[in-house]
């Protein structure tokens, strides 16, 4: 097949996917149908078919495509505490950094509708929690466990640091944005404050004595 054959296909697929994330992420998966991803992709129907054989495989797509972003995340993590002369100050960075990575509207959206269908499609949601969130945690464990090593910490288990950390950091915004389905509302001064409060708890538990 000529590369301009597969570079059209490409675009094509990327209009589709375009198309069915706008739809799923407002509407939902009910209120999204395939005719309609057709139209707002410009793209014929038939053509949606070929590339993904019907609404639930178009959805799959979706969902764990959005995985890749946790990539930052993951990123993220390895860049502010691989090296550290100051680990409140910089612990306290990347908290605010992750933080608000986290509540980026479009995330929230995805998150919610990640679990309003996690009962119907319970692979789906497995597959999204562990190629995503698990896997930032899993490499915020690590983290710790070497900043443990290096007795800056005082971690028995370094998972469960890590789930602690993120607890104290996204309990308050998040469950306040995801049970109310308000946008996120919170300003600079009140993130800065979860993540400077996370912190400073995380380490009376966690930190050197």
């Amino acid at each position: 097949m000529p590369a301009l054959d597969l570079s059209r296909s490409a675009r094509k697929r990327q209009a589709i996917m375009a198309a069915a994330s706008t739809l799923f992420l407002s509407r939902g998966y009910d209120g999204t149908s395939m005719d309609e991803v057709a139209t707002l992709a410009e793209i014929s129907k038939p053509t949606v078919y070929k590339d993904f054989a019907d609404k639930q495989r178009l959805f799959y797509a979706i969902v764990l495509a959005t995985t890749d972003q946790m990539d930052q995340l993951v990123h993220l993590v390895i860049d502010a505490l691989s090296e550290t002369d100051d680990l409140e100050r910089d612990l306290t960075v990347f908290a605010r950094r992750f933080l608000t990575a986290l509540m980026q509207p479009q995330v929230l959206r995805l998150r919610r509708l990640v679990i309003a269908n996690a009962d119907r499609f319970p692979e789906m949601g497995r597959a999204w929690y562990e190629r995503g969130f698990e896997r930032a945690l899993a490499t915020l464990a690590a983290q710790f466990q070497r900043l443990a090593d290096l007795r800056l910490l005082d971690v028995e288990d370094a998972v469960m640091a890590a789930d602690h950390f993120v607890g104290l950091l996204l309990w308050i915004p998040i469950n306040r944005v995801m049970f109310t389905g308000d946008t996120p509302g919170n300003s600079e001064t009140e993130l800065d404050g979860y993540a400077t409060a996370a912190v400073r708890t995380f380490l009376r538990a966690y930190g050197q004595r």
